[in-house]
């Protein structure tokens, strides 16, 4: 079996469990109140966890390549020739968003996470890169905090601004 489909068979079991739980546990601790309403805090995790074992079905079954042209098998021993260093530095980079997402702030790490991700990617119109990441973070901040009213630190904790 491909790599692609044992890496769908892999999600799918993630997403049977994800929609086990979903199903059939999340709504247990409900209040009165909230099982009349239309919509309950476990349905977008159902509709998510439909989707996704839809789709990694799709995968595993072969479904999703009816006339694919070309070599679409990853070959284990031309795996030198895959870019690998550019993965592994955007997980490593990935891990490091998370853990320096509270000491630094969200705009600093988000700001850091994006112009760096698009860096080892191969952007190099940093004259275009520096004001698009920047509009990017600020406007989610933005969203997050104001619209969504969700608390986020914006700035290192040194510099002291709350929380």
């Amino acid at each position: 079996m491909a790599l692609d489909r044992w890496l769908a068979l892999a999600i799918l079991a993630i997403c049977l469990i994800y929609g086990y739980t979903a199903f059939f546990t999340m709504d247990a601790g409900l209040p009165p109140f909230m099982r009349r309403s239309p919509v309950w805090p476990s349905t977008f995790p159902k509709i998510l966890a439909a989707m996704a074992v839809l789709v990694a079905l799709a995968i595993v079954l072969g479904l999703e390549k009816p006339g694919r042209v070309g070599p679409a098998e990853i070959d284990w021993r031309r795996l030198h020739e895959y870019r690998l260093g550019q993965a592994l530095a955007l997980l490593g980079l990935m891990v490091a968003y998370a853990l320096l997402l509270r000491p630094a702030g969200f705009l600093l790490s988000t700001t850091g996470f994006l112009a760096i991700g698009a860096a080892v990617l191969g952007e190099r119109r940093f004259h275009i890169l520096v004001p698009v990441v920047l509009i990017a973070a600020v406007g989610i901040w933005y969203l997050v905090q104001q619209v969504l009213g969700i608390y986020l630190r914006p700035w290192p904790f040194f510099l002291g601004n709350g929380a």
